[in-house]
């Protein structure tokens, strides 16, 4: 059997149950005893074994469905559309799906129980799955099970991703404030654990040692109450800052709100720039200088990946940033003006 790919009836023999009892497990049938579907996904993990997308399609009756899974979103899950991310994600991905028999099926996983539910979608998923935000080993443990999958962002070394040049719009943003003049910036990072995060962090830090700048940073949430609060940290430890680096545009339009609320004026005693280009950098006052993030562009071509059958074990494809400057970022105000 190691010289062959593990099929039904092997489960069925390991799991000491029928075909058929197999079969209905795998494709979340009734009438399956909890003993019989214990021992059928134990088999499932042992051998191996990864379902044919066609094959339970015709089991099932059901069309091609992409599966895209987002962790740590759960919170929008009534109010899927008002997060700007995820709302350019599912736009890129219906974009790609246009003129095709594929859907797309959502799923929102809660933070703490995401493990819970890996498994499932990853047995259960036909033309594969997109994942967003989902950390190393979850999307390791995906990929074990179910190789048509891409990560939008790069996540664990083995799981194809496609990424955008984080660090380069960093330090680009960090530059740009610099070359106006700003020499106190302070950067307002995403969650420690996110790779997108982990990347603008990594491209702050180098910008600031090439331009000799303090390491002045908070950290938020890619949430705006968490720009807002790290801001007001900020303010109080450091009056002295006069420009804001944040790792998202929720985070900035936080930001703003934060140095508006202690009598700072954007641009001209504090610049500010986020990061991402979402719809909130044209809807702050002033518009936001932003790095843009080519979100949906990304999304289609993770889609268009998988409808092609998907990609191998650590494939890349790398997106470039662009700083869009606004009114958000500008030369200090001369001493005396108002």
């Amino acid at each position: 059997m190691q010289d062959r790919r593990p099929t039904i009836e092997d489960v069925a023999r390991v799991a000491g149950v029928s075909r058929a009892t197999a079969s209905r497990v795998i494709n979340n049938g009734r009438g399956t005893s909890a003993e019989a579907r214990s021992r059928v996904h134990q088999a499932v993990d042992r051998l191996g074994y990864r379902p044919n997308p066609a094959a339970r399609m015709l089991a099932l009756g059901r069309t091609d469905v992409i599966d895209l899974v987002a962790v740590g979103f759960e919170t929008d899950s009534a109010r899927f559309g008002t997060n700007p991310y995820l709302s350019r994600v599912v736009a890129g991905v219906l974009s790609a799906l246009a003129g095709t028999d594929t859907h797309l099926r959502v799923r929102l996983l809660a933070e703490g129980a995401a493990h819970r539910s890996i498994d499932e979608i990853a047995r259960t998923t036909t033309q594969g799955a997109i994942l967003v935000n989902v950390p190393p080993p979850l999307a390791t443990r995906f990929h074990d099970r179910c190789e048509r999958v891409v990560s939008l962002g790069a996540t664990a070394d083995r799981v194809p991703a496609v990424e955008a040049r984080n660090a380069q719009g960093a330090h680009a943003a960090i530059t740009h404030l610099h070359d106006l003049g700003r020499r106190r910036i302070a950067a307002v990072h995403g969650p420690a654990g996110n790779t997108c995060a982990a990347s603008r962090r990594v491209g702050h830090l180098d910008a600031i040692r090439a331009t000799g700048l303090p390491d002045i940073t908070g950290d938020g949430q890619f949430r705006r109450e968490a720009g807002y609060r790290a801001t007001a940290r900020l303010i109080a430890t450091r009056p002295d800052i006069d420009a804001v680096f944040a790792a998202s545009d929720l985070m900035a339009a936080g930001a703003i709100q934060a140095l508006t609320a202690a009598g700072r004026r954007v641009p001209d005693d504090v610049s500010v720039v986020g990061f991402d280009d979402s719809v909130i950098a044209t809807a702050v006052n002033p518009p936001m200088t932003t790095v843009r993030l080519p979100v949906e562009e990304m999304a289609a071509a993770a889609t268009r990946t998988l409808l092609d059958g998907g990609a191998a074990a650590r494939w890349r494809l790398v997106f470039p940033v662009d700083l869009v400057v606004r009114a958000s970022a500008a030369g200090a105000a001369p001493a005396g003006t108002t």
